[in-house]
């Protein structure tokens, strides 16, 4: 085992730098919370952002499915940020989404703010999918669970290293449930300190930082809680070490 290996459930999976988890056995690329188009919705209510989040969380989409080859990606559900979000993405967008789909078996589970996909699009659309020890869906359900992969938090964990506050995405998992970072571009992050997400994990969780070149893996002990200002250091910094 390595810093990147989760286990869950018997089950024995990879975090990958990007954000993305890798269950090797079958071969599977999940991400959560893509959040596509996020940039234009914002601008419509008035906060105008760079709209280019689409087209950087594709990239990052790219490069993961090139780099490690799965035979199925999967999609833990609010994949666009809103219900009028799959309008609005690009068109180029659209056909790079389309050829994704279309080289791969792709899964987009249902979430809370997604629209069906544009149906040339390509994938098919589930609520959860059952494989072995896991179970994947959007949102993690109350109560015990065995196996269990979601996202919907966007968990992201704070650590005191050497005197220095570092603050980042993270996978966070009990051994029993297992709660993935959001992989788009502007999606954000919620401390995994916070009752909504460590109300879910046992007591002696772990979490999966993504640090600036590797991840690193850290017991729920040593995690800070959030602290908003400038003593944060920003989440692509967090491996510097």
């Amino acid at each position: 085992m390595t810093d990147r290996t989760i286990p869950l459930n018997g089950a024995r999976l990879l975090a990958d730098l990007s954000g993305a988890l890798l269950w090797p056995e079958r071969g599977w690329l999940v991400v959560a919370d893509l959040h596509l188009e996020k940039g234009s919705g914002y601008a419509a209510r008035g906060t105008l952002l760079p709209p280019y989040d689409t087209g950087a969380t594709l990239s990052r989409l790219e490069e993961a499915v090139a780099r490690l080859r799965p035979a199925r990606v999967v999609c833990l559900g609010d994949s666009f940020h809103d219900r009028a979000a799959a309008a609005r993405v690009p068109a180029e967008d659209g056909r790079r989404l389309a050829r994704l789909t279309a080289a791969l078996d792709w899964v987009w589970i249902a979430g809370n703010h997604d629209p069906l996909p544009p149906g040339d699009w390509g994938g098919t659309v589930l609520e959860e999918i059952v494989e072995g020890p896991l179970a994947f869906r959007h949102e993690a359900l109350a109560g015990p669970v065995a196996g269990e992969v979601s996202g919907h938090y966007h968990p992201k964990a704070a650590v005191l290293v050497r005197g220095r506050r570092l603050s980042a995405r993270c996978f966070a998992s009990d051994g029993r449930r297992l709660i993935l970072p959001a992989f788009g571009a502007y999606a954000g992050g919620l401390n995994v300190l916070d009752p909504a997400v460590a109300g879910l994990l046992g007591r002696d969780f772990r979490v999966w930082l993504l640090g600036r070149e590797k991840v690193h893996a850290f017991p729920a002990a040593r995690l800070s809680p959030e602290a908003p200002g400038p003593a944060a250091l920003p989440a692509r910094q967090a491996g510097r070490r």
